[in-house]
């Protein structure tokens, strides 16, 4: 059986423009272009900006919660104790990468 991290790994590295780095705290940063998506620190914690809002909305859905150790900026916590765990870890991911392209898109279109 694969563990949260690597599912998470094989995951996110699948989307286009994806990459793993050795996130700077430990763990591994997943990055699209030069912005950072979130970080994750091996099969047990992953760790994600995210927009105010929806960092409120993550949280009060119980898919996330504040930030372990900075509880009051947008980056929200994500705990896993089993490999089932990397799913939704995975769709917070997901939610990420949609909004980065998304931004990277838009900024295209008007450079055109």
């Amino acid at each position: 059986m694969k563990h949260a991290g690597e599912l998470i790994r094989e995951a996110v590295t699948s989307w286009p423009g994806v990459e793993a780095l050795p996130h700077r705290f430990g763990g591994v940063e997943y990055r699209y272009g030069r912005k950072e998506m979130g970080h994750v620190h091996g099969d047990r914690l992953a760790d994600l900006p995210l927009p105010r809002k929806l960092h409120d909305e993550m949280i009060a859905a119980g898919r996330a919660q504040p930030h372990h150790v900075l509880p009051d900026t947008g980056w929200v916590s994500c705990w896993m104790s089993e490999p089932e765990d990397a799913a939704g870890v995975i769709e917070l991911f997901r939610m990420q990468y949609e909004r980065y392209a998304a931004a990277k898109a838009s900024t295209a279109a008007t450079e055109d």
